[in-house]
């Protein structure tokens, strides 16, 4: 797959305050990449950097081959990006933002605005004033404007922030349809981890500036061994046993199961312990780690943003 952005062991200084440590990662040629992190972790400071809005302290960006620093231009002739609330005249229709935004540019014709009006779903609203949109429609029109330039790169910080179910689901396909169809490289930065989980290819974690993961979504999740559910009876007595085996972690009751963690090459032990104690096993059930877990264990943190 071809590289679209390369980040390497970039960081960031401030004064005597370090905020980003030597963080890598790649983003390829029609993937959605997950970027997460709890408060003041350095997702901003990042995104920052990547769009050159702050200067790195070190280390290197490349977009479709141009370093960032040496060739700022070309570099940015590929990126299209919303950092937080897209900017548009509420009083001016669709349309009439995106005119606005296209002079701008360099050769943005009226048939590429009808297209990237095409590709965002707003046909039947663009000759509308953008304060009758919805939220999400306005981010649609955002998105809009920066895929007008024909970028390689789109660069989104926080764009379900405020959208209700409905809203985050249409932006989820929308941005899974940009990658798959329209070959675009989508940079994603999100606290919903449930919706990351479901629309990323591959994430980068950080935490406290330091990247902790970047990767498949998949490669993580199997890497973490996730818990082990047994329906037993009587629950009580199977479960002062597990607690007293040194092997058997994180002993609890859920909705009338036992979930622990075990190696499962000691599942077969615990099996044999419990129905020698007279315990009755119904089933064993071993549980994947969702994205949201594994962050938490990373991460060490029950603040997600």
């Amino acid at each position: 797959m071809a590289l679209v952005l390369s980040v390497k062991d970039l960081e960031k200084t401030i004064g005597r305050k370090k905020l980003i440590h030597k963080i890598s990662f790649d983003v390829y040629k029609g993937e959605v990449f997950g970027f997460l992190g709890p408060n003041g972790a350095g997702k901003t400071t990042t995104i920052r950097m990547l769009v050159g809005l702050m200067k790195p302290s070190g280390g290197s960006i490349k977009i479709c081959g141009y370093d960032l620093q040496d060739h700022f231009v070309e570099a940015m002739q590929h990126v299209g990006c919303i950092v937080e609330n897209p900017e548009l005249y509420k009083f001016l229709t669709g349309r009439e933002n995106l005119e606005q935004f296209a002079r701008m540019l360099d050769g943005i014709t009226e048939e590429r605005i009808e297209e990237v009006v095409r590709v965002v779903g707003l046909e039947n609203r663009i000759d509308d004033k953008v304060k009758t949109y919805s939220l999400g429609m306005r981010q649609r029109l955002g998105i809009a404007q920066a895929l007008l330039g024909r970028p390689k790169l789109l660069i989104l910080d926080e764009p379900t922030n405020g959208l209700d179910p409905i809203g985050i689901r249409e932006l989820r396909e929308f941005v899974r349809r940009l990658a798959e169809h329209e070959g675009l490289s989508v940079f994603i930065s999100s606290h919903l981890l449930s919706e990351v989980e479901m629309m990323c290819d591959r994430v980068a974690i950080i935490h406290q500036g330091h990247c902790l993961y970047a990767g498949l979504v998949e490669d993580l999740v199997q890497r973490e061994k996730g818990d082990t559910l047994w329906q037993v009876h009587p629950l009580q007595s199977a479960l002062e046993i597990m607690k007293a085996q040194p092997y058997v972690h994180q002993v609890l009751i859920e909705e009338n199961l036992i979930r622990c963690s075990v190696q499962v090459e000691r599942i077969p032990e615990l099996n044999s312990l419990l129905a020698a104690k007279g315990i009755e096993v119904f089933s064993i059930q071993q549980v994947a780690p969702s994205l949201e877990d594994l962050f938490l264990k990373m991460t060490g943190d029950d603040r997600i943003a």
